[in-house]
């Protein structure tokens, strides 16, 4: 593996969970699918649809998101909302983020 495809194996770990919380904070306000993935590219979180659709369909199985077809569009679209306990799962990983980011500036840096 080379020099540049292990540092991009590790910001992608790093980025993972970011952005889950990206999402549930951005659906605080309704938003399908294609929206979401571009929201969170003109944001920073560089995210493909292969890993957003199934992170949509996990976080609803698990209630943290809601979902409702709108018809009244040409094409249907899947809305996806957080749902109250994804806003408490919100609020949680906001602030464990916080508090690492916090800590990550604490460490010592090579000069």
């Amino acid at each position: 593996m080379s020099e540049t495809e292990a540092l991009d194996t590790h910001l992608q770990e790093l980025r993972r969970g970011t952005v889950v919380l990206a999402c549930l904070r951005l659906l605080a306000e309704p938003g399908y699918g294609y929206g979401l993935l571009e929201q969170l590219q003109q944001r920073g979180f560089d995210t493909d649809a292969n890993t957003l659709y199934p992170l949509l369909r996990r976080l609803e199985k698990q209630g943290h998101l809601t979902s409702a077809w709108n018809t009244d569009e040409a094409r249907p679209r899947k809305f996806y909302r957080t749902s109250a306990a994804g806003d408490r799962l919100a609020a949680v990983l906001t602030a464990d983020f916080h508090a690492l980011a916090h800590a990550i500036d604490a460490l010592p840096t090579k000069d």
